[in-house]
């Protein structure tokens, strides 16, 4: 089950946003609904979270990232579709069936921190658990916990006007933590940061992602931010959700011109890693085959080297072309294995640390899992061509302008924006 399920959400801002709905489903553009006083912000926007996942709605101001997320926790009703939170359909439900979802299932990470000048970073942290009737014993435990996870440990009595930007929304983090929900949405929640203290605040989160597998719903108009966090990423225009996937079939495969310009020029040596490139392994011979076949299989597969793996699939050498056909013309029964080394990477490695060993390796690049065992591939030729930015038919210009729901964050009595 995805723990969040958006399925034709549309918001539409007017007096009449019903017959906005009419119109857009007669095939009317956005254009068309302002002449009569309608603001499409969010038009049929469809799509699902994995439980666990990082997915990011990446797109510019006007774009209706702000109001989808709006949409997620129950802040704005959609004027259509149904939004579900794990499994529940919490389009419709009353004020206080929305603060239950908010204080147990969805806790929100804000741009602006939203935190509470007169109360210390521990009660800071531990405010959620406080509206929900938590004991004070157990709630200064969980949010002493939750600081010490995000680096905060022995600051929980300092007053927030004490600590930098940085830290300070390093609480806003810790304060979702302590809420124990499975949920987290983080509206822009870096982009108040200057670049070094955010890239800090990035590497937090995938660290914490990875010791504590929370599901993520992440807003931002940071493409670079997009690509290195996301899972998968869902590019929005115009209120449409105009191509979900990861930042491989993004950059690879981009929906329409407007997402292939937006990419044009993401440093994909930095985005894409050796999983996202590297080929089947089917070049490979064992250890106990000889000249001949080595030859045969160089010829039909037309490279002039092949890895030697075991039974075990784990890389003990390689073989060149020169050397093999020496070996046959010699009648020489032994694979004439090279003293070169095989440069071996892990799929998480990025492109832009594979170059060096590419340049001074005649042989291509192995890509292999933890325990040792070939998974893949690089060839010189492969990496060089991963580089290329996919060429487009036109080109479409990015439309900006301000999200009519985009604004300061509001706390209501449950601690939700």
């Amino acid at each position: 089950m995805p723990a969040i399920e958006a399925n034709g959400l549309t918001k539409i801002f007017g007096r009449r946003p019903q017959r906005g709905v009419k119109l857009l489903k007669e095939g009317a553009d956005r254009a068309r609904l302002r002449r009569e006083g309608l603001t499409p912000a969010v038009i049929d926007a469809t799509f699902e979270v994995a439980p666990g996942e990082i997915f990011v709605v990446m797109g510019l101001s006007g774009s209706g990232k702000s109001t989808l997320i709006r949409m997620v926790n129950g802040l704005l009703e959609p004027t259509d579709g149904v939004m579900r939170i794990d499994g529940q359909d919490v389009t419709h439900l009353s004020a206080a069936g929305l603060r239950e979802v908010r204080r147990t299932k969805v806790s929100m990470v804000f741009q602006h921190f939203a935190l509470l000048p007169h109360r210390t970073v521990g009660e800071n942290a531990a405010y959620p658990l406080k509206l929900r009737g938590v004991n004070k014993a157990e709630r200064e435990a969980r949010a002493e916990e939750a600081l010490a996870l995000v680096g905060l440990k022995g600051w929980g009595g300092s007053l927030p006007s004490e600590l930098s930007g940085g830290m300070r929304q390093r609480v806003g983090l810790a304060r979702a933590l302590a809420a124990g929900t499975d949920i987290m949405l983080m509206d822009e929640a870096f982009s108040a940061l200057d670049p070094l203290i955010r890239k800090e605040m990035q590497d937090q989160l995938l660290e914490l992602q990875a010791e504590l597998g929370k599901t993520i719903l992440f807003i931002t108009h940071d493409l670079n931010e997009a690509m290195r966090l996301g899972d998968r990423i869902a590019m929005m225009r115009d209120g449409r959700v105009v191509q979900v996937g990861t930042s491989e079939q993004i950059l690879n495969e981009p929906a329409n011109d407007y997402v292939a310009q937006f990419v044009a020029d993401v440093d994909r040596s930095r985005v894409l890693s050796a999983g996202d490139v590297m080929e089947r392994p089917v070049a490979v011979i064992g250890p106990e085959s000889g000249p001949k076949a080595a030859h045969k299989l160089m010829r039909e597969h037309q490279v002039s080297s092949l890895l030697v793996t075991g039974r075990n699939r784990k890389v003990s050498g390689v073989v060149f072309e020169n050397d093999v056909a020496d070996a046959v013309r010699q009648g020489s029964d032994r694979l004439p294995l090279s003293g070169e080394p095989v440069a071996q990477v892990s799929p998480d490695t990025p492109l832009a640390e594979l170059f060096h060993d590419a340049a001074v390796s005649r042989a291509p690049l192995a890509v292999v899992a933890e325990d040792g065992r070939l998974q893949g591939v690089i060839p010189r030729v492969t990496l060089l061509s991963a580089l290329s930015v996919p060429a487009t038919d036109s080109a479409d210009t990015a439309a900006d302008g301000e999200d009519p729901a985009d604004g300061e964050p509001v706390l209501d009595a449950a601690g939700a924006k």
